[in-house]
């Protein structure tokens, strides 16, 4: 089944002269072909037994001089510690049930972790069997497992109910074989549902969507759990919903499978601020919301998303998404040095001016080479300068795979290996560099970057040389020596058969325009975290793919959907629904977005170090440019290394900032026309023109009032002007301006 590896060999070859080996030699010359598989068999039940746990045997330190390795990724180990270790005295083949790993798992000897099962077991007449057929660490021919299936994979239960799994384990000959007693079974949510070691479900009293993870060895499936209100609502209310395009059928479907209901239309004015803070990261101008307001046309939202994403407005798109990538791509200058931070921000704004397909900027980030003084790119490998972290990088960003825990030892809640990792290293193996290297923040000297063929990876554990190949990826062991493995890498990352890159690339859009993924974490797409709708996913990709990976038009796409346009306001269908978007989610502005605002109804810009007088927040290109706002918004720390990660949620010190800054203040009391015309309005309509450019809609007739009153009971024009920046002030400290809803 699997090659002799060179530390292996090395063990071997120091067990001719352990005691325990010259008692097996007997069995493995007499007896009959093994039928009990150390890989296939033995390790599932010291898996499923708990002995492969990292509270148990699988502890960095092992336990009690016995360690073996967490999911027992690293089988040869395992075996050398179960065969030879300790001069052999864990088996006995000539009596096996005098084995020590028999009878500390029954606890017939002393046993800290008790009895992991009984004599009578089935696990313990397998591990018997296979001490007494001379506990071979392979047999001839034996397949390999290639992934395993649930049934049902899809359970629907009623409230407080049960159902039971069965697992079935595939194998590399085509062979199959129930594995359901081997597993291991964790629930996403035991409030929801709890399952037990047998595959048995019992489901809570709470209506709603989970899954259950299903681990057997190495390999994950997922069993997707729904459990509906006690009554569904009729169909044809789903039939007369409206619907603009294919997300509004695939999200309806999902949403009568499991009894919500969507909300209401969002308003005219909702829907102006929402869109254009989403798309272009600021707020609507007064007349442009006057105008689409007065608008009573057919299709105008359509006409409103068409202007969103022109060319006309390409400049403020591409510094929004130049500030959401940075955060992903961008390193620290303390890091790599100042200029080629400066360098790669500048090609990020670039590729969103000229909105590059993602197929396109894909291959040119993968592929740099070059002076990291001349040639933005080349800034992120020089940060990621490690074959090993490059892989990991690029899987985490454009994959939506985190490779990292595979890095020492099998990932604890996917399949992904230390194979899947290295192998992935291997891509980045013969890049080649001369010069200063990782630099003091002011570096004169760069650094360069090329391919050159010879380059490899190898194996930490079993130091083989590994082949190029991507998670869930085709091996590339015949890529010729002169071509860059990384070129190999970006056509399969951005080919329309990959079965990641689409994905996680619209699941990040979708994050940006609802608040979170179909799959969330955003870049976390694993078997134990499916996506909350998965055709609608699956339709999202292919229609990106179709469209030349061009993110516009999947932009628009989104917009356009009745499903986007969904009031933030619940009903009694969703009023608990916080992941399914059978509503719209409240969203704090970021950081940038806000101060931008704020800044721009005030008329006063905010002062950056190394900026123009007149640049934006958005304009930033690094997180070390000092700002006190930003910071308390949710900036990523400068120290951070990318990809960084902002919290959502609001804090006490965000309100407290508001309420207290003397910058505020200023802004507020200083110059600005805008404020200084108002004054010479009548009250009412000042008013009107204040909610326009902060809320982007007209005040309510309680609204208009209270703030009319305070302006006309100035004394005076000064004032006047006072009350003004009250009514301006006290809107801006509200949940209204800062979320996005």
């Amino acid at each position: 089944m699997k090659s002799d590896r060179p530390l292996r060999a090395r063990w071997l070859d120091a067990a001719f002269q352990n005691t325990a080996f010259c008692l097996l030699v007997p069995f493995l010359a007499t007896a009959e072909e093994p039928s009990v598989s150390f890989e296939n068999d033995v390790l599932p039940i010291l898996t499923r037994a708990g002995c492969m746990a990292g509270a148990c045997h699988a502890k960095a330190d092992g336990q009690n001089g016995f360690q073996l390795s967490i999911f027992s990724f690293d089988p040869d180990s395992d075996y050398r510690e179960i065969v030879y270790d300790a001069r052999g005295r864990r088996i006995f083949p000539s009596s096996p049930d005098q084995s020590l790993l028999l009878l500390k798992a029954t606890n017939q000897v002393p046993h800290e972790g008790e009895a992991r099962f009984e004599k009578d077991s089935e696990f313990y007449r397998v591990l018997r069997q296979w001490i007494a057929e001379g506990a071979p660490r392979e047999i001839p021919d034996e397949p390999d497992p290639t992934g395993i299936s649930l049934s049902p994979a899809t359970v629907k239960m009623t409230k407080g109910g049960t159902a039971e799994l069965k697992v079935t384990c595939h194998y590399s000959d085509g062979s199959t074989r129930e594995v359901t007693h081997l597993c291991e079974y964790t629930s996403n949510d035991t409030a929801f549902a709890k399952v037990d070691h047998h595959g048995k479900i019992t489901a809570g009293k709470v209506p709603g969507e989970s899954s259950v993870i299903v681990r057997f060895v190495d390999q994950v499936a997922a069993a997707r759990l729904v459990i509906p209100p006690d009554e569904l609502l009729p169909p044809e209310r789903y039939s007369k919903l409206p619907k603009a395009n294919e997300i509004d059928k695939l999200a309806y479907a999902r949403f009568q499978e499991l009894g919500l209901f969507p909300s209401g239309n969002c308003s005219d004015d909702d829907f102006i601020r929402r869109s254009t803070l989403d798309v272009l990261g600021r707020l609507p101008t007064i007349d442009e919301t006057k105008k689409f307001l007065a608008d009573q046309a057919p299709g105008k939202r359509d006409r409103w998303i068409d202007f969103l994403v022109s060319p006309e407005n390409r400049f403020a798109y591409a510094d929004y998404q130049a500030t959401k990538w940075s955060d992903l791509l961008r390193p620290n200058t303390q890091r790599v040095g100042v200029k080629p931070v400066y360098l790669l921000d500048q090609w990020i704004r670039e590729k969103f001016r000229e909105n590059t397909p993602w197929d396109d900027f894909v291959r040119e980030l993968l592929t740099a080479t070059g002076s990291t003084h001349q040639y933005g790119p080349v800034a992120v490998i020089r940060d990621k300068r490690e074959p090993a972290d490059m892989a990991e990088f690029i899987s985490q960003i454009f994959l939506g795979v985190r490779l990292n825990c595979a890095k020492c030892h099998h990932h604890p809640s996917e399949k992904w290996s230390q194979d899947d990792y290295y192998s992935m290293a291997a891509f980045f193996g013969s890049m080649k560099r001369k010069g200063q290297g990782i630099s003091p923040p002011i570096s004169g000297e760069p650094e360069y970057w090329w391919f050159e063929p010879g380059g490899t990876v190898k194996h930490p554990v079993t130091e083989a040389v590994m082949t190029p190949k991507a998670p869930d990826g085709p091996e590339f062991p015949e890529i010729p020596k002169d071509n860059d493995p990384r070129e190999t890498l970006a056509e399969w990352i951005v080919s329309p058969d990959n079965p990641f890159f689409a994905k996680a690339m619209v699941n990040r859009i979708w994050a940006d325009l609802f608040g979170r993924g179909l799959v969330d974490p955003v870049d976390d797409f694993r078997e134990s975290n499916p996506p909350v709708n998965e055709p609608l996913l699956d339709w999202l990709a292919k229609d990106f793919v179709a469209n030349g990976f061009d993110q516009k038009k999947t932009i628009a796409t989104i917009l356009r959907s009745r499903l986007y346009q969904q009031s933030s306001a619940p009903n009694e269908a969703n009023v608990a629904d916080n992941r399914n978007f059978s509503r719209s989610y409240r969203r704090r502005l970021p950081a940038e977005v806000l101060l931008d605002a704020i800044s721009g109804i005030a008329n006063r810009t905010e002062t950056f170090h190394g900026l123009p007088a007149d640049a934006r927040a958005m304009h930033q290109w690094n997180h070390l440019l000092p700002s006190d706002f930003l910071d308390a918004f949710g900036r990523p720390d400068s120290s951070a290394a990318p990809p960084m990660v902002r919290e959502p949620d609001g804090s006490v010190v965000q309100a407290l900032h508001l309420m207290n800054s003397k910058e505020l203040q200023k802004k507020l009391s200083g110059e600005n026309p805008w404020l200084d015309s108002l004054t010479k309005l009548p009250s009412e309509e000042a008013v009107n023109e204040i909610y326009l450019r902060v809320y982007s809609r007209y005040p309510n007739d309680a609204e208009r009032g209270v703030s009319s009153t305070h302006l006309e009971n100035a004394a005076d024009e000064k004032a006047k002007r006072t009350a003004v920046e009250d009514v301006v002030w006290s809107l801006l400290n509200t949940a209204e301006f800062v979320l996005n809803h």
